[in-house]
């Protein structure tokens, strides 16, 4: 992507260049957390392709990302979400960087997804989908949200 042509700068105004930055940024970070994280968790028995999208509007960008999800995934996900949907999201980043700190195993800590919504103003969501195959497969899209 070439920041020139997506998120135009003034040469002379630093502070439309700085934005351009600060954009650029925020798209390389939540597009590699959230593939990572459709890596992580995908189910490879599935055989269902990872996604991922950009969309660029006048005020926002929104990310999707789609990836198949272990069965056994599903119910600590879905209590992750409710989790940090419940709390505000610095209060949220800061408890889980303690609870991190504290934790010598290295699990799902989600900080990735915390870090967008502190650092960037995010706004996250997510939809689970059955596809109608055999066996069943369960899908989740991730969709992030970013004003501009």
């Amino acid at each position: 992507m070439r920041g020139v042509d997506v998120f135009p700068a003034d040469e002379r105004d630093p502070k439309t260049l700085s934005r351009r930055t600060e954009m650029q940024d925020a798209v390389r970070y939540i597009a590699n957390e959230l593939l990572e994280n459709a890596m992580k968790f995908h189910d490879e028995a599935s055989r269902q392709p990872i996604t991922i999208k950009l969309q660029l509007h006048p005020n926002c960008l929104v990310f999707w990302v789609t990836n198949s999800v272990r069965s056994e995934a599903i119910a600590p996900f879905q209590r992750f979400i409710q989790d940090i949907l419940a709390a505000q999201p610095l209060e949220r980043y800061l408890q889980q960087l303690e609870q991190n700190a504290l934790n010598d195993e290295h699990t799902a800590s989600g900080i990735g997804l915390l870090t967008m919504m502190v650092d960037y103003g995010a706004i996250v969501g997510w939809k689970f989908t059955q596809l109608e195959q055999m066996p069943p497969v369960m899908t989740v899209t991730t969709r992030v949200q970013v004003p501009i």
